[in-house]
């Protein structure tokens, strides 16, 4: 339970996963905006155009701000350290 609490908090995620990250953000800021706007049209209601962009950036948050699995699933395959030294 501590090196899966360890991980949660350290937030790594690949390259990948960042770019994943990136456009699922995009889709959802776009998409729930283009929907609060109309629902707030047909209501003649601000409080629900607010709501809805409100709503939908804390579950963009939730979604793309924490280290899921499948943000993790390209890790980078580092070179192993070198033990020469160099002389001059």
């Amino acid at each position: 339970m501590n090196a899966e609490l360890q991980r949660l908090l350290d937030g790594k995620i690949d390259f990948e996963g960042q770019k994943l990250a990136t456009t699922i953000m995009n889709y959802i800021i776009i998409a729930s905006t283009i929907i609060a706007f109309f629902a707030g049209w047909a209501l003649q209601s601000l409080t629900v155009t607010f709501g809805i962009v409100g709503l939908s950036t804390l579950a963009t948050g939730l979604i793309v701000g924490l280290p899921w699995p499948f943000f993790n699933k390209h890790p980078v395959p580092w070179l192993p350290a070198s033990s020469k030294t160099k002389t001059s």
